[in-house]
């Protein structure tokens, strides 16, 4: 009879608007984020996630998806939240383990001689009879003291462990740092200000007991973003092995019962065929993709205009829409400063293609397009410029020109032209 028992749950966006939503004692946080979705109309792409924030102790972490939201709620101090987010990096080590798990940092404890295979990686982790290790050093804040020391640590299925001498794991050398049942692992948010961190790459183990009080908190902070993910990915590995994998699963099993369709986009008859017919010029003259690109751009912009001017019943002048209608879109964020634009995207997943477009701060007539490439986040200004009295938007010099963001974002989707990468998943703030 516990599982029908009614309990409400108060659910916040980024933007402070909150939910309440009454739950079932066995409501998991995929459930939740489910309804959240479908209450708040959003489109559910499986990259929603619900956040444990802890305010007070600087500290959040994404729910695995099979977590039991009340579980989790009765862990939870006073003043701390649930958040409801995107995160496309949740499940990215599934794809591409080769870019979470540095060689250096692997170890196994039952070879002294040769590693295990890259491609083999996930499934030795996976595997609990396996003894899959991730070692290195980290800065490790003293229980009860303001001080950090640099340490050599490994983490293994028993727990994280730091060495007394040097880098030496043999067993007499090793001190448990941190237990890795009954806690979880959080990333540490302002770790420099709270907690007088090395540097911004914070995380942290917090024993599930602990509510409010940061005393019995193990910190530690990495030299980079990369050996970060690495540690805190290896955390949830060990912890959880193959329920993460099931969890990673079971939205494309789902999906693929479901008949295929995509997401509606404006012109999205032209723009495929604009990148099948790029694509396919650019497989056979690999040499010539980048003037292919800027050409597809030219002849982009014309039709695309063409059909505006035909299929407009705007009472706006065409030039004043083209200058307001991008802030329409999710991936539009206004007035953001460069930092914010870098928490948004550090917030929402660390992926390749992971974008949002701003205001510029430096020139009230540009935007800026922030993109994720390879764990590093890059800026590119988009400038107007004008053509035979129209203006136009371009963020290659004008080499390729659009007459609103909204072609300019399509365009980037299809084609990666002057970009790393093309644009994939966009940040987004939902209202609930």
């Amino acid at each position: 009879s516990v599982p029908f028992m009614l309990q409400d749950v108060k659910v916040f966006s980024e933007d402070g608007t909150s939910k309440v939503v009454e739950i079932l004692a066995d409501m998991t946080a995929r459930d939740l984020c489910q309804l959240l979705v479908y209450k708040s109309h959003c489109v559910d792409d499986n990259s929603w996630t619900l956040v444990e924030h802890h305010p007070h102790l600087g500290l959040e972490r994404c729910l695995e998806d099979h977590e039991l939201i009340v579980q989790v709620e009765s862990t939870m101090g006073s003043e701390s939240k649930f958040l409801f987010r995107k995160n496309y990096a949740k499940y990215e080590f599934f794809k591409n383990p080769m870019n979470f798990f540095p060689e250096q940092m692997v170890a196994w404890c039952q070879q002294t001689n040769g590693s295990i295979p890259q491609s083999q990686l996930l499934q030795n982790f996976l595997n609990s009879s396996s003894c899959p290790e991730i070692q290195g050093f980290l800065h490790v804040k003293e229980l009860g003291r303001k001080s950090w020391k640099k340490l050599y640590v490994c983490l293994r299925r028993s727990g994280l462990y730091c060495s007394t001498k040097g880098t030496s794991k043999e067993p007499r050398h090793l001190q448990l740092l941190a237990d890795l049942e009954d806690s979880n692992i959080f990333s540490l948010i302002a770790g420099k200000k709270l907690y007088n961190a090395p540097a911004e790459y914070g995380f942290c183990i917090k024993p599930n007991r602990v509510r409010n009080e940061s005393k019995e908190l193990r910190l530690l902070c990495a030299e980079d973003e990369q050996s970060r993910t690495c540690w805190m990915t290896a955390f949830r590995l060990l912890k959880y092995g193959m329920l993460l994998y099931q969890n990673y699963r079971i939205p494309q099993q789902r999906k693929a019962m479901l008949p295929h369709f995509s997401t509606p986009v404006r012109h999205l008859a032209v723009s495929a065929e604009a990148s099948l017919g790029l694509a396919k010029r650019t497989r056979k003259f690999p040499k010539i993709s980048q003037s292919a690109a800027l050409e597809e751009g030219h002849a982009w912009r014309k039709r695309s205009t063409r059909m505006n001017i035909l299929g407009s019943q705007s009472p706006l002048h065409p030039s004043t829409l083209s200058t307001v209608i991008h802030r329409t879109q999710h991936w539009f964020h206004g007035r953001i400063s460069r930092e914010e634009s870098h928490r948004i995207i550090k917030q929402q997943g660390l992926v390749d293609g992971l974008f949002l477009l701003r205001d510029s701060q430096s020139n009230p007539k540009a935007f800026v397009l922030t993109l994720c490439h390879h764990q590093k986040i890059k800026h590119f200004q988009i400038l107007p410029c004008e053509d035979d009295g129209q203006i136009f938007f371009s963020l290659d010099d004008g080499n390729t020109k659009f007459s609103d963001l909204i072609q300019l974002v399509e365009f980037y989707q299809l084609n990666k032209g002057v970009l790393p990468c093309k644009l994939k998943h966009h940040c987004i703030r939902v209202a609930l």
